[in-house]
């Protein structure tokens, strides 16, 4: 349920709401742990997008441990914010390791891929150009 100051600018988000809104507050540590009791897919992986606008996204990505993301590549820069846990980046040949507190930014278009290996939530955070 959301609470809201004003019902049409400003949300704070507790379950499913609005993704756009002028104003949207997160308890990140509530969303991590709803985002791990939640079952994960096959592949191991779970993911909630916060807050989605036309150039801008911010998701939160949970993996469970020896889950490999495989290669893809965004439209915009990103940056990569390690929560908790411990996850290898790989891009350009080199291997990027975060661990809770690190941050990776990426150029738009460059390939990589992400694996934890051990338990881990981050904040993968998406710029593009307004269409």
């Amino acid at each position: 349920m959301a609470e809201t100051d004003d019902a049409q600018t400003s949300h704070r988000r507790a379950d499913p709401g609005p993704t756009d809104a002028r104003y949207l507050e997160f308890d990140l540590t509530r969303e991590m742990e709803q985002l791990f009791h939640q079952r994960a897919g096959a592949a191991g992986q779970n993911a909630k997008t916060l807050c989605k606008y036309e150039d801008f996204r911010v998701v939160l990505m949970a993996l469970r441990a020896h889950t490999r993301m495989p290669t893809h590549r965004a439209d915009g820069r990103i940056s990569i914010q390690s929560l908790t846990g411990h996850i290898l980046v790989r891009a350009e040949g080199r291997t990027f390791e975060l661990r809770a507190g690190g941050l990776l930014a990426l150029d738009r278009g460059l390939p990589h891929d992400v694996e934890a290996v051990e338990d881990s939530a981050f904040l993968l955070t998406i710029a593009s150009h307004a269409r």
